[in-house]
Protein backbone atom coordinates (compact mmCIF):
# COMPACT_ATOMS: atom_id res chain seq x y z
CA UNK A 1 0.00 0.00 0.00
CA UNK A 2 1.21 3.42 -0.68
CA UNK A 3 -0.50 6.76 -0.79
CA UNK A 4 -0.24 9.20 -3.41
CA UNK A 5 0.30 12.52 -3.33
CA UNK A 6 -3.50 12.75 -4.37
CA UNK A 7 -3.98 11.62 -0.23
CA UNK A 8 -1.41 14.00 1.10
CA UNK A 9 -2.86 17.37 -0.68
CA UNK A 10 -6.28 16.14 0.17
CA UNK A 11 -5.42 15.65 3.94
CA UNK A 12 -3.54 18.85 4.06
CA UNK A 13 -6.14 20.77 2.07
CA UNK A 14 -8.81 19.19 4.95
CA UNK A 15 -6.62 20.11 7.89
CA UNK A 16 -6.10 24.11 6.70
CA UNK A 17 -9.94 24.22 6.17
CA UNK A 18 -10.81 22.41 9.79
CA UNK A 19 -8.84 24.25 11.63
CA UNK A 20 -9.83 27.84 9.77
CA UNK A 21 -13.46 27.26 10.67
CA UNK A 22 -13.92 30.88 10.89
CA UNK A 23 -14.07 31.31 7.23
CA UNK A 24 -17.01 29.37 5.92
CA UNK A 25 -15.75 29.22 2.44
CA UNK A 26 -12.25 28.91 1.15
CA UNK A 27 -11.22 29.51 -2.11
CA UNK A 28 -8.57 27.06 -4.23
CA UNK A 29 -6.40 30.51 -4.31
CA UNK A 30 -6.59 30.81 -0.43
CA UNK A 31 -5.61 27.03 0.22
CA UNK A 32 -2.68 27.09 -2.27
CA UNK A 33 -1.09 30.56 -1.57
CA UNK A 34 -1.42 29.03 2.02
CA UNK A 35 -0.48 25.38 1.69
CA UNK A 36 1.92 25.71 -1.40
CA UNK A 37 0.06 23.69 -3.72
CA UNK A 38 -0.79 23.33 -7.33
CA UNK A 39 -4.15 24.61 -8.34
CA UNK A 40 -4.56 22.46 -10.53
CA UNK A 41 -4.06 19.72 -8.88
CA UNK A 42 -5.82 20.35 -5.59
CA UNK A 43 -8.93 21.24 -7.74
CA UNK A 44 -9.24 17.88 -9.20
CA UNK A 45 -8.46 16.59 -5.80
CA UNK A 46 -11.68 18.96 -4.40
CA UNK A 47 -14.00 17.58 -6.99
CA UNK A 48 -13.13 14.08 -5.84
CA UNK A 49 -13.72 14.91 -2.03
CA UNK A 50 -17.21 16.68 -3.17
CA UNK A 51 -18.28 13.73 -5.28
CA UNK A 52 -17.65 11.97 -2.19
CA UNK A 53 -19.79 14.68 -0.03
CA UNK A 54 -16.78 15.71 1.77
CA UNK A 55 -16.82 19.12 0.99
CA UNK A 56 -19.69 21.12 -0.93
CA UNK A 57 -18.63 23.84 -3.48
CA UNK A 58 -20.11 27.50 -3.83
CA UNK A 59 -20.59 29.11 -6.89
CA UNK A 60 -20.49 33.13 -7.10
CA UNK A 61 -18.08 36.23 -6.68
CA UNK A 62 -17.69 34.70 -2.86
CA UNK A 63 -17.66 31.05 -3.95
CA UNK A 64 -15.13 27.91 -2.69
CA UNK A 65 -15.40 24.96 -0.80
CA UNK A 66 -16.44 24.23 2.42
CA UNK A 67 -16.53 21.21 4.66
CA UNK A 68 -19.47 19.66 3.96
CA UNK A 69 -20.02 18.20 7.45
CA UNK A 70 -18.29 18.79 11.06
CA UNK A 71 -14.60 17.07 11.49
CA UNK A 72 -15.63 15.34 13.65
CA UNK A 73 -17.79 13.76 11.33
CA UNK A 74 -15.06 13.34 8.62
CA UNK A 75 -12.91 9.85 9.13
CA UNK A 76 -9.42 9.26 7.43
CA UNK A 77 -10.72 6.33 5.41
CA UNK A 78 -13.16 8.63 3.99
CA UNK A 79 -10.55 11.03 2.82
CA UNK A 80 -8.56 7.88 1.19
CA UNK A 81 -11.17 6.25 -0.34
CA UNK A 82 -12.61 9.42 -1.95
CA UNK A 83 -9.20 10.54 -3.13
CA UNK A 84 -7.49 6.91 -4.23
CA UNK A 85 -10.40 4.82 -4.35
CA UNK A 86 -9.60 3.06 -1.31
CA UNK A 87 -7.10 1.93 1.49
CA UNK A 88 -5.74 -1.05 0.42
CA UNK A 89 -6.21 -3.23 -2.85
CA UNK A 90 -6.83 -6.91 -1.99
CA UNK A 91 -6.13 -8.33 -5.70
CA UNK A 92 -7.67 -12.05 -4.60
CA UNK A 93 -11.28 -10.19 -4.75
CA UNK A 94 -13.52 -11.44 -7.11
CA UNK A 95 -14.13 -7.82 -8.19
CA UNK A 96 -10.89 -7.38 -8.22
CA UNK A 97 -9.19 -10.78 -9.82
CA UNK A 98 -11.35 -10.79 -12.92
CA UNK A 99 -9.43 -7.74 -14.36
CA UNK A 100 -6.07 -9.51 -13.29
CA UNK A 101 -4.71 -12.89 -13.98
CA UNK A 102 -3.47 -14.85 -11.26
CA UNK A 103 -2.46 -18.18 -11.63
CA UNK A 104 -2.36 -18.80 -7.99
CA UNK A 105 -5.75 -18.23 -7.00
CA UNK A 106 -6.92 -20.53 -4.25
CA UNK A 107 -3.25 -21.79 -3.54
CA UNK A 108 -1.62 -18.82 -2.25
CA UNK A 109 -1.10 -18.27 1.21
CA UNK A 110 -1.17 -14.28 0.70
CA UNK A 111 -4.82 -13.76 0.32
CA UNK A 112 -5.57 -13.91 4.61
CA UNK A 113 -2.40 -11.41 4.95
CA UNK A 114 -4.09 -9.32 2.48
CA UNK A 115 -7.61 -9.18 3.67
CA UNK A 116 -6.29 -9.18 7.42
CA UNK A 117 -4.14 -6.13 6.31
CA UNK A 118 -7.29 -4.60 4.74
CA UNK A 119 -9.69 -5.19 7.72
CA UNK A 120 -7.16 -3.81 10.31
CA UNK A 121 -6.18 -1.00 8.33
CA UNK A 122 -9.55 0.24 7.19
CA UNK A 123 -10.58 -0.19 10.79
CA UNK A 124 -8.04 1.87 12.06
CA UNK A 125 -8.44 4.59 9.52
CA UNK A 126 -12.38 4.81 10.33
CA UNK A 127 -11.43 5.72 13.88
CA UNK A 128 -9.54 8.73 13.25
CA UNK A 129 -11.12 12.12 12.43
CA UNK A 130 -10.34 14.97 10.55
CA UNK A 131 -10.47 17.26 13.71
CA UNK A 132 -8.16 14.33 15.35
CA UNK A 133 -5.56 14.88 12.79
CA UNK A 134 -6.38 18.43 12.28
CA UNK A 135 -4.50 18.91 15.80
CA UNK A 136 -0.77 19.05 16.73
CA UNK A 137 1.90 16.41 15.57
CA UNK A 138 2.41 16.02 19.66
CA UNK A 139 -1.56 15.57 20.32
CA UNK A 140 -2.12 13.12 17.12
CA UNK A 141 0.41 10.41 18.05
CA UNK A 142 -0.68 10.14 21.67
CA UNK A 143 -4.05 9.40 20.37
CA UNK A 144 -1.98 7.05 17.42
CA UNK A 145 -0.42 5.17 19.88
CA UNK A 146 -2.91 4.86 22.75
CA UNK A 147 -4.82 3.32 19.60
CA UNK A 148 -2.91 0.47 20.27
CA UNK A 149 -2.75 -2.65 17.45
Amino acid sequence: MKFTTKTEYGVICLIFMARNKEREVMTVRDIVRDEKLSTTYLEKILQKLKQAGIVVSHQGKQGGYSLARRPSEITFKQIVDAVEGSTFDVYCEPAIRDSITCNHFGMCGLRPIWEKSKKLLDGFYASLTLDMISRGEFEVRSMVEAHGT
